[in-house]
């Protein structure tokens, strides 16, 4: 492998995935891990290919991993944290979810796939009043709905008081 530098086999291990190849990606990947252990990109495309194989509690260790390094850069940082925190879902460990998911809102705070899988993480912990906030604020800020646009004042007021009546 020392013939070939690590940005090499990052690329080529995303060629085959896109290729349609995730299982050779992944032998590509681990590999790469075992070169580099303390790698946060190398650590993030792991996680990565492993939730696209459907290993997602394979996957979370390597997000972990990634998440623990300073140096991770942004977009993966945000990546990371959106990954970790849908994995955790699906894998029922709900609080963790949430808890990942509120970080990545906190980080990321424009971001509307951070704060629609909260949501979904929040649905399930039971806490549905912010989920609903959540998603009906993401739905007047986003939509291109007329119809949304049009009664948007309405629906951010009444997203802060569901419970809310006259």
């Amino acid at each position: 492998m020392s013939a070939h530098t690590k940005r090499d086999l990052l690329d080529e291990a995303d060629r085959l995935r896109s290729e349609g190849r995730p299982e050779e990606a992944r032998e590509r990947l681990l590999a790469l891990t075992a070169q580099y252990p303390d790698d946060a990109e190398v650590a993030c495309r792991t996680a990565w290919i492993h939730d696209v194989l459907g290993l997602e509690s394979e996957a979370v260790p390597y997000y972990e991993r990634a998440l623990a390094h300073p140096e991770l850069a942004s977009e993966d940082r945000h990546g990371v944290l959106l990954g970790l925190g849908s994995t955790y879902r699906i894998l029922g460990r709900y609080g963790q979810a949430v808890e990942t998911l509120r970080r990545g809102v906190e980080e990321f705070p424009d971001d509307g796939s951070l704060r629609a899988f909260l949501a979904m993480a929040l649905y399930n912990t039971d806490e549905h009043h912010e989920a609903m906030r959540l998603l009906l604020e993401l739905t007047a800020a986003t939509s291109q709905d007329p119809r949304v646009q049009q009664y948007r004042r309405a629906i951010e007021h009444y997203a802060k008081d569901l419970d809310e009546t006259v």
